[in-house]
This record gives structure tokens, sequence and C-alpha cells, in this order.
């Protein structure tokens, strides 16, 4: 499918990008260390994606998507996503992760019993490193047994996952947060 389209926006966590095609969302990326670097990774998923100005549906989720980095309570699962090429076992792995609301953590275990066998722990890990929709696709919710910073492939890693946690409520803050 061809007719990608990206858009670059600021929040309180640096730039982001979104992609999207005539069938919805097709990638979202956290800030990287340039803007090239952002429309790169995007365009990995949404090839020959030209900048342009997000329609009405796309708009309203990058409001949301800044809202939710400021601490606002956002549901992102209204979503529209372009699921060309993603396989079945992660598409069951992503519906489970946008059932997480905000201030909530699950743990891969949790979500591999949901799937059905909690061996398959790791494989859900796997699936959410693969996740082209991070934030939409709220794989940050996602810690490790103990409740550890594992397994966030995202620019900033466990750190970011941490922040984000902690802006949704679902940690507490330390005494040396900033936000």
């Amino acid at each position: 499918m061809t007719g990608y389209s990206l858009a670059l926006f600021d929040t309180a966590l640096g730039r982001c990008g979104i992609a999207w095609g005539p069938d919805g969302l097709r990638a979202v990326s956290f800030p990287e260390a340039s803007d090239e670097e952002t429309r790169g990774r995007l365009r990995r998923r949404a090839p020959g994606a030209a900048e342009a100005e997000p329609p009405r549906e796309i708009a309203a989720l990058i409001e949301d998507i800044v809202a939710l980095f400021e601490g606002e309570k956002r549901d992102l699962s209204y979503a529209k996503l372009d699921l060309e090429g993603v396989g079945d076992f992660e598409r069951r792995v992503y519906a489970l992760s946008v059932e997480i609301r905000p201030g909530e953590a699950k743990t891969y275990g949790d979500l591999a019993k949901a799937l059905g066998d909690v061996a398959q722990s790791r494989r859900v890990g796997q699936a959410l490193g693969r996740n082209p929709f991070p934030i939409v696709v709220p794989c940050h919710r996602i810690v490790g047994a103990s409740g550890a910073m594992t397994g966030f492939s995202a620019p900033g890693g466990a750190e970011l996952k941490r922040r984000l946690l902690k802006i949704e409520g679902a940690l507490a803050p330390d005494l040396f947060d900033a936000f």
C-alpha cells in the first residue's frame, strides 16, 4: 500500500512522529536523536511517507499524545491501527496491551497467561519490542515480573518507560522527578 504520510510534533518528552495511511495509523515514534532519524524510523514502517498536514482523526490523536505526556489521562484505544504486516500473535498481544489503562501496569507473564500460556512471556516481550505503535499500543505499561523496567526498546529505554509510568500515575514520583 502506498499513500503514506507523516508528521512530527513537539511533546513534553521531545519531538515525536506519527505516520498514517488510508487504512489508519501506521507508526508512532518517540523522539530520536534528530528529526531525520525520527522520519527514518517512521518510513521503515510507512515506506515513502511524505510530510503532510494530519487529517482530523490523526490530529486528535496527536493532541491526546501531547496531553498524555503532560500528565493528563487520555485513552488512545480509539485509534484505527493499520495492522498490515503484523502477525496474528502480535495482534493478540497488542489487543491485550490496549486494554491496559493509563495508571495501570501488567507483567509480560500476565499477558502470556491471558494468551493461554505463561511460558510465552519472552515471546510477548519480543512482540512488544516490535510494536510499531508505541504509546498508542502502550507497551510501556508491561513490566517484568518483579516490576522491573525491562524490555523497552524505544529511545530512552527503561528510563523512558519509568518516566511514562510516573506521568500516568502507575508509579509514584521520586523525590528528584522534575515533572
